[in-house]
C-alpha cells in the first residue's frame, strides 16, 4: 500500500515560510516564502530628537514577496523615509531570491542568495548567505556586493554574520553585525549592528520582533550601513497562504491539510516466494558397505542431530518524519510501504491536523510543539 501526504501550498518545492525566530533583524539568511504564499513584512523603526522637542521620526519599510516553485521568491521593499541618498527619501528595492540548499529538506546547511536593484542608489546589489542550526542556535554568515551610492559604477563589499538563540518554541533572541570593507572616505559609514527579541504569536502564523539597531531600512543598502544614532522599532510578519482561498479539488489541487490517500490493494507488490537453495547432487557410484562393527566393543550409533535454524528477527519498521512549519508540510509529498511509521511534528505556533482521504483515521488537532505518530 502506498500513502500520499499532501501539504497546504499549491505549488511544489517550497521551504519554511519567513519566521523571525529563525533570523536576526539585519541578516535575513535569504528566506523565501512558501510556493503560493504572499509574505508581507512591516518594519517600523523610529528615533527621538533631543529635548525640548523630543520629536519622534518614523522610518517604515514594507516588504512584499510571493513564493515561487523551486524555493524562489520575487518581491520588493519600499521605505518611505530613507537616508541613503540626499533628496531621495523614498527607497525602492526590487529583488529575486533563491534558496539553493535547505536544511529542512535534508541539506547540510541553508544556502541562499539574492539579486536586486535599488532605485535610490541606482545600482544592482547582491547577497549570498550560509546558515546552520547547532542545537538551539542558528548561525548565519553573509557577504554582499552593493552599489556605491556616492560614486557611479563603483561597488562596495560587505561581510558579517549573526545568530539566533531559541529560548522556547515561541521566543528567541537574535543579533548580528556587518561592515563595509571598503568604506567611502568622509561619509561616516559605520559597522551595522542589531539586536532583537523575537516572539511567535500563539495560534497564528505571525511573528513579532522588538529591535534596536543603528541601521535605517531593510533593503540590502540600508542593512549594510550603520549610523551614530540608535533606532528602536519592531517587525511584524504576515504570511497569506493562497491555497487556503484558491484551492479547488476539482482542478486537482491538494487538500488544505495533510491528507493520507490509500492506494488500491493492487498497488501492493506481491511477496516473493522464498525457496531453499538447491542441494548438491550425490555421487551415484556404489561403494562397499562398511564392515560390521565388533559387537563386543562397538558403541551404539548416536542419534542424528536435528538441524537447528536460527530465529529470524523481523525487520524494524522504517520511520519517516514530516515537519509542519510555516503553514506547510515538509516534505509535501511522500510515498511509503506498509509497516512504515509516520511521525508528524508541528513546529508552527498554530494547530494542524492529519486526516485520511477515506476518513479511516484522523489525528485531531496537533498543537504547536506536539508530535503525532501512525
Amino acid at each position: 500500500m502506498r500513502f500520499v501526504v499532501a501539504g497546504l501550498a499549491l505549488l511544489p518545492g517550497s521551504v519554511a515560510a519567513q519566521s523571525m525566530l529563525d533570523r536576526p533583524p539585519n541578516v535575513s539568511a535569504d528566506w523565501v516564502a512558501n510556493s503560493g504564499t504572499v509574505q508581507f513584512n512591516f518594519l517600523h523603526r523610529f528615533t527621538r530628537s533631543a529635548a525640548p522637542e523630543r520629536k519622534v521620526s518614523n522610518f517604515p519599510t514594507f516588504v512584499l514577496g510571493i513564493g515561487l516553485p523551486q524555493r524562489s521568491m520575487i518581491g520588493f521593499a519600499y521605505a518611505t523615509n530613507s537616508t541613503l541618498t540626499p533628496r531621495y527619501p523614498n527607497e525602492w528595492e526590487f529583488f529575486i531570491r533563491h534558496a539553493l540548499v535547505s536544511e529542512l529538506e535534508g541539506g547540510p546547511i541553508d544556502l541562499g542568495g539574492q539579486v536586486g536593484y535599488n532605485l535610490a542608489s541606482d545600482g544592482v546589489d547582491g547577497e549570498v548567505s550560509v546558515a546552520k542550526h547547532a542545537g538551539p542556535f542558528r548561525l548565519v554568515a553573509v557577504t554582499r556586493v552593493i552599489a556605491n551610492p556616492y560614486t557611479a559604477g563603483k561597488t562596495q563589499l560587505v561581510a558579517g554574520g549573526g545568530a539566533t538563540l531559541k529560548l522556547s518554541r515561541l521566543v528567541a533572541l537574535g543579533g548580528d553585525y556587518v561592515t563595509i570593507t571598503n568604506k567611502q572616505p568622509g561619509k561616516g559609514e559605520k559597522g551595522a549592528w542589531s539586536a532583537g527579541l523575537h516572539l511567535a504569536i500563539p495560534n497564528t502564523p505571525h511573528t513579532l520582533s522588538l529591535q534596536a539597531t543603528n541601521t535605517n531600512t531593510s533593503t540590502l543598502q540600508g542593512l549594510s550601513r550603520g549610523e551614530d544614532r540608535i533606532r528602536y522599532g519592531f517587525e511584524f510578519t504576515i504570511p497569506l497562504t493562497l491555497a487556503r482561498y484558491l484551492r479547488s479539488r476539482a482542478a486537482g489541487s491538494e487538500p488544505s491539510d495533510a491528507a493520507a490517500q490509500p492506494e488500491p490493494a493492487s498497488a501492493v507488490p506481491a511477496a516473493k516466494e522464498v525457496r531453499p537453495p538447491p542441494q548438491p547432487a550425490r555421487d551415484s557410484t556404489p561403494t562397499a558397505p562398511p564392515p560390521p562393527p565388533d559387537s563386543a566393543t562397538a558403541a551404539p550409533p548416536a542419534p542424528a542431530a536435528a538441524p537447528i535454524s536460527a530465529p529470524v528477527k523481523p525487520a524494524a519498521p522504517k520511520t519517516v518524519r514530516v515537519v509542519m512549519k510555516g503553514i506547510t508540510y515538509l516534505p509535501k509529498r511522500i510515498e511509503i510501504l506498509v509497516g512504515t511509521i509516520l511521525v508528524w511534528r508541528n513546529d508552527d505556533p498554530l494547530a494542524h491536523t492529519v486526516t485520511a482521504a477515506d476518513k479511516s483515521f484522523d489525528s485531531g488537532l496537533i498543537q504547536g510543539g506536539a508530535v503525532w505518530r501512525r
